[in-house]
């Protein structure tokens, strides 16, 4: 199916390995400038991300998509790590509960119980993105990795974003992710700076 990797209307098809909405438009706006139209994935289809790190499962996602859809394909790992909890909730961030609201409840809880001091710097974290690009025929052909260093709040602040947004504190801009507007959440954030080490890149790559 590689052959469909091209729409005439609009430039090549990039497949978003992902049915979250909120990535769907983040995405959709961080590769606004790529001659590209950027899709969902098909409704329906699953990805089992059993690997053992964000780099894998990302792989993982892109090349299933790919020779599911025969587009070009983009996939994002990512997830946020804290240090006081040996790193998790990290590959388990998506699934460490059913919703938004419950994952945040999880992690402040989980944080009580391991007695982390009440400042900032006994709950330092991570959020880590991982993104590879398939070709239509499934096989990788790019590998990019962000990070953000931050701090996990006691409490939620702000109302914008998505996931754990809301007690990610970044240092450098003073405020949560969940605080921040769409371009300092980007130049600042894992997911922003995972693209700009891709995009040069796929922007080669795709002529």
């Amino acid at each position: 199916m590689s052959g469909g990797s091209v729409d005439t209307g609009g430039g090549t098809v990039l497949v978003l390995a992902s049915g979250n909405a909120g990535k769907l438009r983040e995405f959709s706006a961080l590769l606004a400038d790529l001659p590209v139209q950027v899709r969902p994935q098909p409704a329906g289809l699953e990805v089992e991300e059993n690997g053992s790190t964000f780099a894998a499962n990302a792989r993982l996602k892109a090349e299933t998509v790919a020779r599911a859809t025969g587009h070009w394909a983009l996939a994002d790992d990512s997830g946020l790590s804290v240090a006081a909890l040996g790193g998790a909730p990290g590959i388990h961030s998506a699934r460490y509960a059913a919703s938004d609201r419950e994952r945040i409840a999880r992690l402040l809880r989980e944080l009580e119980t391991a007695g982390t001091p009440g400042t900032l710097a006994g709950r330092s974290a991570t959020f880590t993105a991982a993104l590879a690009v398939a070709d239509p025929d499934g096989r990788t052909v790019l590998e990019v990795e962000g990070h953000c260093p931050g701090e996990i709040l006691e409490a939620q602040r702000g109302d914008g974003g998505f996931g754990y947004d809301p007690i990610f504190w970044v240092p450098e801009a003073g405020l949560t992710f969940a605080e921040m507007d769409p371009e300092l959440k980007r130049r600042l954030g894992h997911r922003g700076r995972a693209l700009d080490a891709l995009l040069p890149r796929l922007r080669a790559l795709l002529g």
